[in-house]
């Protein structure tokens, strides 16, 4: 009886540790929760500025400001002529000036599209006429906003296909970069006296230079370099059809002369009547440097000498996919110890400034001249930096190839 009051108190103070206890989890359950919900807020956030900051440079921007809407309204209006509507009244050429870049836009689209393009931009004429008729009479204010609102969503309908097309041809495009990148060699290649290096920069995802090293055994080496017209998708799959016909030619036992004569005749044969190829084929001895060569139409390659004037392997015949008949000569030079071979298309030499001036000859002899006696590898780098910096800009509008054979 007497441990009775002890006993009933205890069972108070566990009642409210208890209680304590229940209140002390609750807090740290919501103190939690809020952390929680504060930690998926702080890494929406963080997603969310990944995403628009991760990879922005204030030179992209300037790219994008300065080059990309240049280039834009380029595609659009490159084949309207401007200077005949110069002459017009402005109340007729600001009309005919609308309606040429109306007109060029809607035949870029497909037919449904352009359907649709052309419901949109009635939409909003018919918005603005009615909204600027509105400013002159209160009770109407606010009219139009319903022709908008449909052009918008149909403009913004039209973007949205258009970028998933562009999305679609993006994933195409990469895998056949990675398939023509697969075509052409990528790493240094030596053997005997001879190191070459190359490189190739397309002017888009894909394009129409080709090169190559091929073995043909007994000390000797075939170098190409060549040049479809164009760029691009059609230039890309010409320059794989190059690349096949001639590696099969060489299978068969074709050399020199006799080779190209025979790739000719394929060419002439297989590819459309508006392209040409140009090409550079070469035969070089790896155990002495002797070299035979026909270049059927393409750039000059330069012979570098220590302390010598640059010497030229101009052509020795017409470019090749023209004229069937046409007869391939060959020559002879000879590389000796430290002398290197500089071969490239004219993506170098024909790329321009904004204000429309051309790389040229000039310059590249001039570079050479200077920096002939870098290392390959960064002779090609240099090279590509100097002609970007020459274009400043202005994109670079073909494919630039570049390959450096030295007899060590």
């Amino acid at each position: 009886m007497a441990h009775g009051p002890d006993l009933s108190n205890l069972n108070q103070r566990l009642s409210e540790l208890a209680a304590h206890l229940e209140t002390k989890v609750r807090a740290v359950r919501a103190d939690k929760t809020v952390r929680k919900g504060t930690r998926t807020a702080e890494t929406a956030f963080d997603n969310l500025n990944d995403l628009f900051t991760r990879g922005i440079t204030n030179e992209g921007v300037r790219e994008m400001l300065r080059r990309e809407v240049r280039d834009t309204a380029l595609f659009f209006t490159s084949q309207i002529d401007f200077a005949a509507l110069k002459p017009l009244p402005w109340h007729t050429r600001l009309p005919l000036t609308a309606w040429k870049i109306f007109t060029a836009i809607a035949f870029r689209l497909s037919p449904p599209r352009r359907v649709a393009f052309v419901i949109a931009t009635g939409a909003f004429l018919i918005g603005s006429i009615q909204f600027l008729a509105s400013l002159s009479n209160p009770a109407t204010r606010g009219a139009g906003i319903f022709w908008w609102l449909i052009a918008i969503a149909l403009y913004l309908l039209l973007l949205l296909m258009e970028l998933r097309d562009k999305l679609d041809l993006k994933s195409d495009l990469e895998i056949a970069r990675e398939i023509q990148i697969g075509l052409v060699p990528s790493l240094p290649f030596q053997k005997g006296v001879i190191d070459i290096r190359s490189h190739m920069r397309p002017a888009n995802t894909v394009g129409g230079d080709y090169y190559d090293i091929i073995d043909l055994g007994e000390n000797r080496l075939a170098v190409l370099i060549g040049d479809v017209a164009g760029k691009g998708i059609p230039a890309a799959l010409l320059m794989a059809l190059l690349q096949g016909s001639l590696r099969t030619l060489l299978t068969a036992g074709f050399r020199g002369p006799e080779l190209i004569e025979k790739l000719n005749e394929y060419l002439c044969d297989n590819i459309p009547a508006n392209r040409l190829v140009t090409l550079f084929y070469g035969e070089l001895r790896t155990d002495s440097g002797e070299f035979r060569y026909v270049n059927a139409g393409h750039n000059a390659p330069f012979v570098l000498r220590p302390g010598l004037t640059p010497e030229r392997l101009e052509a020795t015949s017409l470019v090749l996919g023209v004229l069937r008949s046409s007869v391939f000569e060959e020559k002879e030079c000879r590389l000796n110890p430290g002398d290197r071979l500089f071969l490239f298309t004219d993506g170098v030499t024909e790329a321009f400034d904004p204000k429309e001036e051309e790389y040229g000859e000039e310059r590249l002899t001039g570079f050479l001249q200077r920096f002939a006696g870098e290392d390959q590898d960064k002779l090609i780098a240099d090279l590509i930096q100097d002609v970007l910096r020459f274009c400043d800009s202005s994109r670079p509008g073909d494919d630039m190839t570049l390959m450096v054979i030295k007899h060590l």
